[in-house]
């Protein structure tokens, strides 16, 4: 199981920062969405899950620890919040440039297809 949550894991990576690397914003947007599951993912493995374990230390001898939790649900909250201002910044750009290239300009295949 640790195999196939570490090949999600760097599936999920590899795949983010490929769409993050594109140069229109849609996939751009996609790919951060991809790295934040990435990341809440690795998070949530890090903190060896323990089934039927209280979470208070003394009540056992195993206990679950809940601080990966917390952890993934304020990256949860943090991922939403940057993905909602993220996209909103990619439709003012659109509005104020006229195309969703990141940098803002018209790449070679646009100009070319807009002269013929």
């Amino acid at each position: 199981m640790e195999i196939l949550i570490a090949i999600v894991i760097a599936v999920l990576t590899g795949t983010g920062l490929y769409l993050m690397l594109r140069s229109r914003t849609f996939p751009v947007v996609m790919g951060l969405t991809l790295l934040t599951y990435a990341v809440n993912l690795f998070l949530f493995a890090m903190g060896r899950i323990q089934y039927n374990a209280p979470p208070v230390i003394n009540m056992s001898d195993t206990y679950s620890d809940p601080l990966p939790q917390a952890l993934v649900l304020t990256a949860i909250v943090i991922g939403f919040a940057m993905t909602a201002f993220v996209v909103v910044l990619a439709l003012r750009a659109r509005a104020d440039l006229g195309n969703d290239h990141v940098d803002g300009k018209d790449s070679v295949e646009d100009v070319k297809e807009a002269n013929r």
